[in-house]
């Protein structure tokens, strides 16, 4: 290690986690430097613009303070990934929000607010998850952007399958609304 925190060349990712796991804080940075695009991203989409910084540094600060749970059985990113969906999901619930979130009332679609549809503008697809309510944001992300199957979606939520569905289901049509300027 020299002097300003750089690591000698060839020094790989698995070797900054052991480094930070150590309690390297320079290693640390080099982990964040690496993932923190990736991870703001995930709880952007998972929540709001508003909450995604603030919520981008408890997953950061969470992650220096789990580091040495970390045991190799998985890539880090899988590991940081998992780490940053539950510290999303046990925001949302201090928050009581998971279960007033969820609503199978037809008439939401109409809460949908869209701006007149112009052919000059490109489709901004972020900003149709935005507009998405937290629980059909949450679980379109999780299933149609990160990948996780429902069951997985039901276990990682506390509800029902048929749950992750219907809002999946809810999601995906809000987003076409959104997107197609109806």
């Amino acid at each position: 290690m020299t002097l300003s925190g750089e690591t000698p060349a060839g020094t790989g990712l698995e070797s900054d986690v052991a480094l930070a796991a150590g309690g390297d804080q320079f290693a640390f940075e080099r982990l964040y430097r690496t993932h923190v695009a990736r991870i703001h991203s995930l709880t952007r989409r998972m929540l709001s613009t508003q909450e995604a910084d603030e919520v981008t540094q408890d997953i950061f600060v969470r992650t220096w303070q789990k580091l040495g749970q970390f045991r190799g059985e998985s890539a880090f990113s899988t590991w940081l990934h998992r780490l940053a969906v539950n510290v999303v999901i046990e925001r949302r619930r201090s928050f009581a929000i998971q279960r007033a979130r969820m609503s199978d009332d037809p008439a939401a679609l109409d809460l949908l607010t869209v701006g007149p549809a112009r052919a000059d503008l490109k489709v901004d697809f972020e900003s149709a998850i935005d507009q998405l309510p937290p629980g059909a944001r949450e679980i379109f992300v999780l299933h149609d952007v990160e990948g996780y199957k429902h069951r997985e979606i039901a276990v990682l939520l506390d509800i029902a399958t048929g749950t992750s569905k219907r809002q999946l289901h809810r999601a995906r049509m809000l987003m076409r609304k959104h997107l197609s300027g109806d």
